[in-house]
Parts: structure tokens; sequence; C-alpha cells
């Protein structure tokens, strides 16, 4: 016998985080979307047992104090609705917090793998907001970018682990406002988090704003 998923619909969401949403964690963040989308009146499918929860996926945990305009969410309906993009973004704006924005909303395949199994990398735009000399950010990136391995020690869970992170950084660039573009390994092939980029530059001390602003995803 051929067991059917029980997903009739699946949406994926491209939303923003802006202002105090940015201080907002992962954990919070998906239960902010399961109110959302409840106030709504989407027809969620909920996971079985005992403490059943919505089937929301977002794709990309977002580090706190990180703006982004590319953040995406997949949602399990038990129902069909008619979709139809502009109506639905206008009824989740209506009952969504101040800094959460909806770039896009796509109708997707209910069997497609979700996209916390896709995502390979992401693009981030770091801005400087002390003095800075464009030929000193210039020189620490050609630095950084000129070794051949980059060696750091990580904890966790109680554990030390070294690991080369030279590989995760995919490219690193200034532009003609001296922001920093980084594209920079995420997810299980690999991570690196912008903060931890600043360390190796040995920008951390300075005062920062971090923007993601684009997500890669390798083929479905």
């Amino acid at each position: 016998m051929t067991h059917l998923s029980p997903v009739v619909q699946r949406l994926r969401i491209t939303f923003g985080k802006a202002g105090t949403l940015t201080y907002t964690s992962n954990l919070d963040m998906a239960k902010i979307w399961e109110r959302v989308l409840r106030r709504a009146e989407l027809p969620l499918l909920y996971t079985r047992g005992f403490n059943t929860r919505p089937r929301i996926s977002l794709a990309m945990p977002l580090p706190l104090g990180i703006s982004s305009d590319c953040e995406i969410l997949d949602i399990s309906l038990r129902e069909r609705i008619a979709f139809c993009e502009a109506s639905l973004r206008e009824r989740l704006l209506a009952v969504s917090p101040q800094g959460l924005s909806i770039v896009a909303i796509n109708e997707v395949d209910p069997r497609s793998s979700t996209m916390q199994s896709l995502i390979m990398s992401a693009e981030y735009r770091i801005r400087f907001h002390d003095p800075l000399e464009r030929a000193c950010l210039q020189r620490k990136i050609d630095e950084l970018l000129g070794q051949e391995s980059i060696i750091v020690e990580r904890r966790r869970r109680r554990k030390r682990s070294v690991m080369d992170v030279r590989p995760l950084i995919l490219s690193l660039e200034m532009d003609e406002h001296a922001d920093l573009l980084a594209h920079l390994s995420v997810g299980d092939r690999g991570n690196l988090r912008p903060d931890h980029l600043l360390e190796l530059l040995d920008m951390d001390g300075m005062h920062s704003s971090i923007h993601r602003s684009r997500l890669h995803r390798l083929p479905e």
C-alpha cells in the first residue's frame, strides 16, 4: 500500500526581519510565525502525538542581531486554499508584528525537500559605523584570503575540535561604500558566521551592522 503524504498544500514564504525583531531567537521566531499563521486562519497541518506542533520549518538559523530580507519558511497545510500571493501577503501582514516583512510567497510541491536540507551558503553585507580607512580594510581582506588555511578551535558540548574555515569563505570583497560583502558557507556542509569572520579580520571590536541578503541552495 502506498503511503500518501498528509500535506495537501505547501507554501514557501520569503520574509525579512528588521528592527527589534532581529534580536528574536530562531525558536521565538518560529513561535511568532505560528501565531501569525493562526491569526490569519490558515489550515495548518499539525504533527501527531501528545505535544502537537504546526508543520512549519525555517530554512536556516539567523544569528541574533542580524537583519535579513531573504529568510525562508515552509508551511504545510491540511486543506488547500485558493492561492493568490497579493491577498495572502496582505492577510499575513495584517496580523504580523512590526519588523516582519514578506518578500514573496510561492506554492511548492508538497513532496519537495525542506529548504533546511538544501541551503548551502549565504551572502551578507557588513556595514561599519566607526571611521574606517578603505586601504586598511582591503589589506585585511587580502591577508585573510591569501592564507591557504585558517585553523580555528571550536567548542561544542564541552568538546574541543579544530577545523580549517578557509574553504568556508567563498568570496569576500569591499564595495564602493566600504561595506564588506561576504559569501559564506552555511548548513551541514560547513558554517561560518559573519561575526566569526569579523574576529578573523580582527574587526570584531568595531561598531557594525550585518544584513543577510541572499541564501543559496542546491537544486531540488
